[in-house]
């Protein structure tokens, strides 16, 4: 009538002083039931978070698609940033080619400007990670990057260079060079796809 408390109880098997080989086939059972259930926990929180992911990334993508002009998107994207992917530091750094009006969020440099300060990032041909130099923080995150300790950077652009989508955090390995980059290649894929039609 209760078959699961034959999986918690202890019923010996008389066999003298010799090792029960009912017993001992009973308690490797166990042992693997248990490391099977905590695998199947596993499967099914990473399932879990992966749909959560899923679903925060693809509210991102619509609220980019839907956005009507460059501010509106700026906005969208760091509301997202911060709220649904709890991202403390962040930067959309655009070159500015005169058609860009301030008061849109992004960061506005020219091209000048821009060589001069983080050329090794405009020329990297991937996300650049990790830790990078105090004036290349400064520009990318303006007066909060005394708090940035490392960096995924990426240089947005068709065939040139238009601007970086940077993200950075306290914690100087969190940003590693061997941390995957797919989340912010998949932002980079939609920027790279919507920033020229919003720039001017």
């Amino acid at each position: 009538r209760n078959p699961d408390i034959l999986e918690i109880i202890d019923i010996s098997h008389d066999s003298g002083k010799a090792v029960s080989l009912v017993e001992r086939q009973v308690t490797v059972m166990r042992d693997r039931n248990r490391e099977m259930s905590a695998r199947v926990d596993q499967m099914v929180g990473s399932a879990n978070e992966n749909a959560l992911l899923f679903e925060k990334t693809s509210r991102l993508a619509l609220n980019l698609l839907r956005a009507s002009d460059l501010s509106t998107l700026v906005k969208a994207l760091y509301s997202s940033l911060e709220e649904d992917f709890s991202t403390e530091f962040y930067s959309l750094t655009l070159l500015n080619n005169g058609a860009i009006q301030p008061e849109t969020g992004a960061n506005l440099v020219t091209e000048k400007e821009a060589k001069a300060k983080i050329c090794a990032i405009l020329l990297a041909e991937k996300a650049v990670c990790g830790v990078i130099p105090d004036k290349e923080l400064s520009f990318l995150f303006g007066s909060r990057g005394a708090g940035v300790k490392s960096v995924v950077a990426l240089p947005l652009g068709n065939e040139n260079t238009f601007g970086v989508i940077a993200l950075g955090h306290r914690d100087r390995t969190f940003y590693s060079r061997n941390i995957g980059t797919l989340f912010i290649d998949y932002i980079g894929e939609l920027l790279n796809e919507l920033l020229p039609k919003h720039m001017g």
